[in-house]
């Protein structure tokens, strides 16, 4: 190769460094970087379609967290999307992969079964460790329809890109830390502001009560009355503002759980409680989900078990929940009473609310149902970007 030619090659590196560099330096969210870093990588490297998994930081289990144009058969079917049983990923899970390397003699086990419609003519991908230090992040695949294995050139780019993803995950993972210890923080703050705020109203009933029993002594009884009246309006006021204020901040139904693990809890629970016969179905649940779609689905699956419960005169209920890189769905559906989705009876103000939380979240909301044939909630939550 020339003086010239080795030129070339070295400013097409540097050129493609420098712009997957400032695609990711552009993002601390931890989806978005993947979703750049990807785009760049198909981008610059000629390729089609690409895929990140990731390692659970506290169970090790592998999850899917971005794609990229991914063919037909596997964009509508999440569940082929999950799992370890594959080449890839079994060598990294055994650490017996450590650079970028081409897999193009194996077929990609994902897509071995497709037809080539489903395929999108795809079968083979070049593989990516990514390691922050010695330490296991995940594995980045890229796949081309038109494959040619790549160069040694390409190749040590590649592993180069991948350390850059490696630490541009860490990066968001530790952004996501702070938001999440300022959420602490926060939550602090408000249980002092409201234990302040029951301080003041106790102070304000037992100012009451004081004034009853003065009243009482001068024998002044209507006034008594009165007094112990806006005493007993005060407690109540207090009591519930107090309810409220502890259900919006309590965190105990997803302490120290995934959101998967409390809804199967939550589910069993109905289940016991009600007497209904309850099946679970989790797809994609490895990925751990931003703290405020969790809290928000983990209320809204509890409201529309309520509702099951006291509306739809059901025997079975199944929830299955499905998380893709881009959204997650929670599906709930019994085989009750149904009714007529175009006269909404008046006594559901619970699907009233369901809607308005979902839509809080920048969701959709969908009921599919018809008198006597039972109902189908579905909750579609996007999880593009950090609201």
């Amino acid at each position: 190769m020339s003086d010239t030619d080795q030129l070339k090659k070295r400013n097409r590196e540097l050129s493609i460094l420098n712009t997957i560099a400032e695609a990711l330096n552009r993002e601390v969210d931890l989806s978005r970087a993947l979703e750049a870093a990807l785009n760049s990588i198909a981008a610059l490297f000629n390729v089609q379609t690409g895929w990140i998994w990731l390692q659970r930081e506290d169970t090790g289990a592998t999850y899917l967290a971005a794609a990229l144009n991914l063919p037909p058969g596997l964009q509508n079917d999440p569940a082929s999307m999950e799992g370890n049983d594959c080449y890839c990923l079994e060598k990294y899970a055994l650490g017996t992969f450590d650079t970028a390397a081409n897999v193009s003699i194996i077929t990609c086990t994902r897509l071995k079964y497709l037809s080539t419609d489903r395929s999108g003519g795809l079968r083979h991908h070049a593989s990516v460790p990514l390691y922050h230090h010695d330490r296991r992040v995940g594995v980045l695949n890229v796949v081309s329809a038109d494959w040619k294995e790549l160069s040694d050139d390409d190749l040590r780019l590649l592993n180069t890109v991948g350390g850059m993803v490696s630490i541009a995950i860490e990066r968001a993972r530790l952004f996501d830390r702070s938001l999440e210890l300022g959420a602490v923080e926060e939550r602090n703050r408000l249980a002092r502001e409201i234990h302040d705020t029951l301080a003041q109203g106790l102070a304000a009933i037992a100012l009451q009560l004081e004034t009853a029993d003065a009243f009482m002594h001068l024998e002044k009884i209507e006034e008594a009355h009165d007094a112990v009246m806006r005493a007993l309006t005060l407690a109540r006021a207090n009591m519930e503002e107090a309810r409220r204020s502890v259900l919006d901040l309590r965190a105990a139904p997803l302490e120290k759980r995934s959101f998967c693990e409390a809804l199967e809890a939550l589910v069993e629970q109905f289940g016991a409680e009600s007497g209904l016969r309850t099946s679970v179905e989790l797809i994609g649940g490895q990925r751990p989900l931003p703290v405020r779609i969790e809290a928000g689905l983990y209320r809204i699956a509890q409201e529309a078990l309520t509702n099951v419960a006291r509306h739809a005169d059901a025997t079975q209920i199944f929830v299955v929940f499905t998380s893709q890189p881009e959204k997650v769905e929670l599906v709930i559906e019994d085989d009750g009473q149904g009714f007529d989705p175009t006269a909404l009876p008046k006594d559901r103000f619970g699907l009233i609310g369901l809607n308005e939380r979902t839509r809080l979240l920048g969701g959709t909301f969908e009921v599919s149902t018809q008198a006597g044939e039972g109902t189908t909630l579905k909750i579609t939550l996007p999880l593009e970007s950090r609201t």
